[in-house]
């Protein structure tokens, strides 16, 4: 049999949602959106549950939270886009550096919008006296929402799909040429979004470690970087990149790798509740 004829057919969903003469509404601005807002509602909870934390005492409070969500979205989107430009799509911004402004042609790096987004916590976390590591391990515990809404977006527009493959659940795409090709967005959704956030809930909610600063921001980096490498082998590379060192590594390998690291180290490192609870004081004295 033909392995196009036998690829399942791609759905026929139109990348934008709703058009009222210019102004048109995309499912990956939706997503963004909607994860942000999700994210931001399980993040209250999570502060307004005190039995999660040492000694019952919330290391932020919900107000905090709220006051926090403008500042995630701006360190998201900003440093998403800083970030594709940087690792991605350095040579065109040099060639026009006006290219950052043009969102509408897309282009939105994950590693970018993480450090964007850590440099908002940094400097939030600093204004109003909060642990770092604990906003830390609360924006972490609620990312895996937005990042499975963002690759089912992806999936959407037909784009970031994987190489060309003969399983059966392979998928024509309109913008990757008559190959069937593994639904690599798909694979990122299903592993990013509800397993991670499966298993940093577990973490949270039956292990306590949400009383151990660093932890869950650990085992979110580790989580995260390990998927992505997995699915990097079915992906296919950015054509303007291919393979580094004429091998086998991807772009999106070699940014994960330090993040898996750094998360493993601040796993094992992640202070017990009674000495967390000292380094919270001292800081919030400072």
């Amino acid at each position: 049999m033909d392995p196009i004829q036998a690829a399942m057919p791609f759905p026929n969903i139109d990348p934008v949602l709703i058009s009222i003469g210019p102004l048109a509404i995309h499912w990956y601005g939706l997503a963004y959106v909607a994860g942000i807002l999700i994210g931001w509602r399980y993040a209250r909870t999570l502060a307004g549950t005190e039995r999660l934390w040492f000694n019952d005492k919330p290391a932020m409070t919900q107000a905090d939270i709220d006051d926090f969500l403008l500042w995630s979205a701006v360190g998201i989107v900003l440093g998403g886009r800083l970030g594709y430009i940087l690792f991605y799509d350095f040579g065109a911004f040099a060639h026009n550096p006006l290219r950052i402004l043009e969102v509408w042609k897309g282009g939105m790096s994950f590693h970018g919008g993480l450090i964007g987004t850590i440099v908002a916590m940094i400097i939030f976390a600093r204004k109003r006296g909060i642990l770092v590591w604990s906003l830390f391990d609360v924006v972490a515990a609620s990312a895996p929402v937005g990042l499975f809404l963002g690759r089912l977006a992806n999936f959407i527009n037909s784009e970031l799909w994987g190489r060309p493959s003969d399983v059966p659940w392979a998928v024509v795409f309109p913008t990757g040429g008559p190959e069937p090709r593994h639904p690599s967005q798909l694979y990122e959704a299903i592993l990013e979004g509800p397993i991670l956030f499966f298993v940093l809930m577990v973490l949270i909610f039956r292990f306590g470690r949400l009383s151990r600063p660093r932890y869950i921001g650990g085992a979110f980096l580790a989580g995260y970087g390990a998927s992505r490498i997995f699915v990097e082998f079915f992906r296919e590379p950015d054509a303007h990149i291919g393979y580094l060192f004429g091998g086998w590594l991807t772009m999106g390998m070699l940014l994960s790798l330090p993040m898996v690291a750094i998360g493993v180290i601040a796993m094992a490192y992640a202070k017990p509740p009674a000495t967390s609870a000292v380094a919270a004081e001292d800081g919030a004295a400072k």
